[in-house]
């Protein structure tokens, strides 16, 4: 069994194979979504709305992350660990350094993922010149939803688009391991997909995305309210689990997921 590693990825990439992957915040569910073949397993902080019932990310600490990370760290064999960084926790480069080794060193990530664009692009550069992989978050930052004033799609205008496809380029040229883009039209995801060599890895962000993230909670249809448009509901056709996420793995691959039903315009 090899270790899912960003070579790994940029293979994928390279030879037209979509990936998988799927957010875990506990050792039981990232070993079913390992088994079921999932490449990438994201400890989100969305575990901040799925798992402590708050209404937003913004609560999360460093400590629950570096928590949630061990414990899926501690059982995946194959899968690849990406941790998110919580808000707050990237204010000066020194600071995003220091937390990022946090995850990694105490949490066991083998990746860490950082919302936002041009502004951290210093950022990225310091920590890929030391080793430090990372995930660029584009499109909807969900750290930063009191400044945006809600869930909304980004990148529809023509400044906006022109906007995230240059912060795309230029994360990949600061050190960029991987680029992950939160509800952008399926057109502009598209284009930034094939505008850069790293993969790109999709939610609600159309199918021609190197990869596709879900929430867990969320394919599995534990949500509370309505569920965003880009969700489907794996759970409902197979009544499993373990099969549910197979189906997600097989429905990625294929292309079978999203559809257009799953995306943005």
């Amino acid at each position: 069994m090899h270790k899912i590693t960003i070579k790994t990825l940029l293979k994928l990439k390279r030879e037209a194979e979509h990936f998988a992957c799927l957010t875990a915040y506990d050792a039981s569910f990232a070993r079913a979504q390992e088994e079921a073949g999932v490449e990438v397993i994201l400890v989100g902080d969305s575990l901040g709305m799925v798992v402590k019932g708050q209404e937003t990310t913004l609560s999360v600490s460093m400590e629950d992350m570096i928590y949630h990370t061990r414990n899926i760290s501690r059982v995946c064999k194959k899968a690849m660990i990406m941790a998110d960084l919580p808000f707050a926790a990237n204010v000066s480069v020194e600071q995003t350094y220091l937390n990022s080794a946090r995850l990694i060193a105490e949490g066991g990530a083998q990746i860490v993922k950082i919302e936002g664009g041009a502004l951290m692009l210093d950022t990225v550069r310091f920590l890929s010149e030391r080793g430090i992989a990372v995930c660029s978050h584009l499109g909807l930052l969900p750290q930063s939803i009191n400044k945006l004033g809600g869930y909304r799609i980004q990148g529809r205008n023509k400044k906006e688009a022109k906007q995230l496809l240059a912060d795309a380029r230029a994360m990949e040229e600061a050190g960029s391991d991987i680029l992950l883009l939160e509800c952008v039209p399926a057109e502009l995801a598209a284009k930034i997909t094939e505008s850069v060599s790293i993969p790109v890895i999709g939610i609600g962000a159309g199918p021609e995305c190197d990869g596709q993230v879900l929430v867990c909670y969320d394919m599995l249809g534990l949500h509370h309210g309505s569920p965003a448009s880009f969700v489907k509901d794996f759970l409902a056709e197979t009544h499993s689990i373990q099969q549910a996420f197979r189906d997600y793995v097989h429905q990625v691959k294929t292309g079978e997921f999203p559809t257009p039903e799953h995306i943005f315009e």
